[in-house]
């Protein structure tokens, strides 16, 4: 009996935001909140509780993990914990991608252009 593929799971939109931070490197808490927002022109705006709490399950799940501590001039000195994706973690940004893509295929094939 041949084995069923399943895709992925949908990831949440906190997750594909963080994922899509850490796709261009390394970066810390902050630096992802600010990347964020920065990659969304200003209309998502994550805060600590939303960001660490799904940094916690991301790194349970396999998707980021932390990188060496380092310090980060620009943030007075402080020590802070970077993050990095994983490739399970680029796997399911690939697979999120693609699921987007095909979203917006049917939706373009649904929608009347210039109505």
């Amino acid at each position: 009996m041949a084995k069923k593929i399943t895709a992925p799971a949908p990831l949440t939109p906190a997750v594909l935001h963080i994922l899509l931070a850490l796709s261009q490197g390394e970066r810390h808490g902050y630096g992802i909140m600010k990347q964020v927002e920065a990659d969304s022109q200003g209309k998502v705006s994550m805060g600590p509780g939303t960001l660490y709490g799904s940094i916690k399950r991301m790194m349970e799940a396999g998707l980021i993990r932390e990188s060496d501590k380092r310090v980060d001039p620009e943030m007075d000195d402080e020590r802070r914990i970077y993050y990095e994706i994983t490739g399970a973690g680029q796997e399911a940004l690939a697979a999120e991608l693609r699921r987007y893509r095909g979203v917006v295929a049917v939706a373009e094939g649904r929608v009347a252009y210039g109505h």
